[in-house]
């Protein structure tokens, strides 16, 4: 068995391997499950629960890919070990994804912990493997992502015996404690993660996300038009949120990040934060759908409530996309404002009526 030894951080031509990307396809899986509950509970008139609900869910879908990538753009040899135990990462996210719609309904997060529970139990055994390969500075780090991980599962536990009221306060709690792990873990030893490699990752990611809401936009359009010959009334929403998901790739890769990426603490707050970049992407597409639903009666919801459910995500995506990246690279207070004032203009178009959303496209694109 090879050692599981780091990988240098200036590796040249450091690309994603075939193993991340098909790692990556899982998650579009959990991604459309997270999806759909969030455009159930929106149509049927309960905005705020199914917000909160995919937000917990969607965390634990973006935590689980972030653990995984992190690692691996430190660590990865693509020895058979290595592979064998990414398949039972693979196995979990998929258990977490058949848990999403029982836990939107039910709030039953059961298989939700579990597929979550598989998903770690796996990391654990990674980071194992590095500190039985390692000494010293190298291997306290490994250790500490051991029991913090561990622990952190455990904690987890809260959202199955805690009665239901309380389990967004586990949740919060539970996702603080998580995002303190790796900061405490490397605090003396950091992991020597590639930034090109990590950039290209989320950048992959991200791609994703914004594919599986093209996806979900497009088959709602196609249910409007097949069993309500609506074609009128959707050819709007159509458009708007083609040009919305065109400008949403365009304003991400626009300008290369890996360059920022220079410390932890700059790498930390800019992964963390992408977070919202990958829900509100995601939730684009969740938007786009509760537009056309509303569009063709079957939404019990205002046009005002529809639109929102597209502008919203929409700005917010823009405006955290614009921390993370384009701000580096503005000069001057009118190319700083461009983003922030066009995530103003798209709440604006909120109030159009059945045109905001090809408005809001307008003015993203």
């Amino acid at each position: 068995m090879r050692r599981l030894s780091a990988r240098g951080r200036g590796e040249t031509h450091r690309v994603a391997s075939p193993l991340e990307l098909f790692f990556d396809l899982c998650f579009v899986v959990a991604i459309a499950q997270a999806g759909v509950g969030l455009v159930h509970a929106v149509v049927e008139g309960h905005a705020g629960e199914g917000i909160l609900n995919y937000a917990m869910l969607f965390f634990a879908i973006w935590w689980a890919w972030m653990n995984f990538t992190w690692f691996a753009s430190a660590y990865d040899n693509d020895d058979a070990l290595y592979r064998v135990v990414t398949l039972l990462q693979m196995a979990g996210v998929l258990v977490l994804a058949a848990g999403v719609s029982r836990a939107f309904e039910d709030h039953e997060f059961l298989a939700v912990w579990l597929g979550y529970a598989i998903m770690r139990l796996a990391l654990i055994a990674q980071w194992l493997r590095v500190a039985r390969s390692t000494e010293g500075a190298e291997r306290t780090m490994a250790l500490r992502y051991v029991f913090g991980v561990l622990l952190c599962q455990v904690g987890w536990l809260g959202l199955l015996v805690l009665p239901e009221g309380g389990r967004p306060w586990v949740f919060l709690v539970m996702a603080v404690l998580e995002m303190c792990v790796p900061p405490f873990a490397e605090r003396d030893h950091p992991t020597s993660w590639h930034p090109h490699h990590i950039a290209e990752r989320y950048g992959l990611f991200t791609i994703i996300v914004l594919g599986e809401t093209i996806a979900a936009a497009t088959v709602a359009v196609k249910s409007g038009i097949d069993e309500h010959d609506a074609l009128g009334e959707l050819l709007p929403i159509a458009a708007g949120g083609l040009l919305i998901i065109f400008a949403a790739w365009w304003i991400y890769f626009v300008v290369p990040i890996h360059g920022h990426l220079r410390s932890n603490r700059q790498a930390f707050l800019w992964g963390y934060g992408h977070y919202l970049v990958f829900a509100s992407a995601a939730a684009i597409g969740a938007g786009l759908e509760v537009a056309v639903e509303q569009a063709v009666g079957k939404a019990h919801i205002s046009t005002l409530a529809a639109s929102a459910a597209v502008t919203l995500p929409t700005a917010l995506y823009l405006l955290t996309v614009w921390l993370l990246h384009s701000r580096y690279f503005k000069v001057g207070i009118a190319q700083q404002l461009v983003l922030p004032v066009t995530a103003l203009l798209v709440i604006c178009c909120t109030f159009l009526g059945d045109w905001a959303v090809f408005a809001a496209g307008m003015v993203a694109g």
